[in-house]
């Protein structure tokens, strides 16, 4: 499942640089997460990195996007061979 960046951010810009994907970017209010990039850092930490440094806890899993640790490693090595 991707995760989904919630109405509560308060742009203070820690999330976008953290993620190894580059599926978080500037929306028009506020951040957001591509569901398409987003593996919830499978493949690169133990745990997802935007939510260990959001400081008013506004990131949560995507209910509209939900996807098995194997669905996100798959897209994570799809991604990471695009890539290279």
């Amino acid at each position: 499942m991707s995760l989904l960046i919630t109405d509560e951010c308060i742009n203070c810009d820690v999330c976008e640089p953290e993620c190894p994907n580059g599926a978080i970017s500037q929306g028009e209010e506020i951040y957001v997460i591509d569901p398409n990039l987003c593996t919830e850092c499978v493949g690169h930490y133990d745990t997802s990195q935007c939510v260990e440094v959001c400081p008013v806890d506004c990131i949560i899993k995507n209910p509209d996007h939900e996807e098995s640790y194997e669905e996100l490693y798959t897209k994570y090595n799809q991604i990471t061979q695009q890539a290279g």
